[in-house]
């Protein structure tokens, strides 16, 4: 069966894109820690990140260092922190999130909510920083 994730790459669930190539997609987390939080993932669904093949994953963290400059142009912050956990979603895939502390990059926090014009605002603005 598909992943959430495969299914936001064939268009069969929304997503608030930020980026995108013929390999990998990057969207804002609908749970987010911070404003700008966004998801960097392979299109082909490979399940532990680690399983990708070399030439993948080291595409996928140049693409994944591309909206983290973006984001850290658009999202006020010290840095863009990443994080691989690889345990919520079976669908290989980096955590780009603004953090002015440790503490922010902690998933135990609390989930922010933002509108759907907030999303989409946060979306278009890390995009245009590309």
């Amino acid at each position: 069966m598909a992943s959430i994730f495969t299914k936001i790459v064939n268009g069969e669930i929304p997503c608030h894109k930020v980026a995108e190539d013929e390999h990998f997609l990057a969207f804002l987390d609908i749970n987010p820690l911070a404003k700008g939080h966004t998801l960097v993932i392979p299109k082909k669904e490979v399940d532990y990140i680690f399983d990708l093949d070399d030439e993948t994953l080291s595409s996928m963290t140049l693409f994944a260092k591309k909206v983290a400059k973006a984001i850290g142009k658009s999202v006020k912050c010290n840095r863009v922190g990443i994080a691989v956990i690889g345990l919520e979603v079976p669908h290989a895939h980096i955590h780009l999130v603004p953090i002015n502390g440790i503490h922010d990059l902690n998933f135990a926090n609390p989930k922010l909510s933002f509108t759907k014009d907030e999303f989409m605002d946060t979306a278009k603005s890390i995009a245009s920083n590309l």
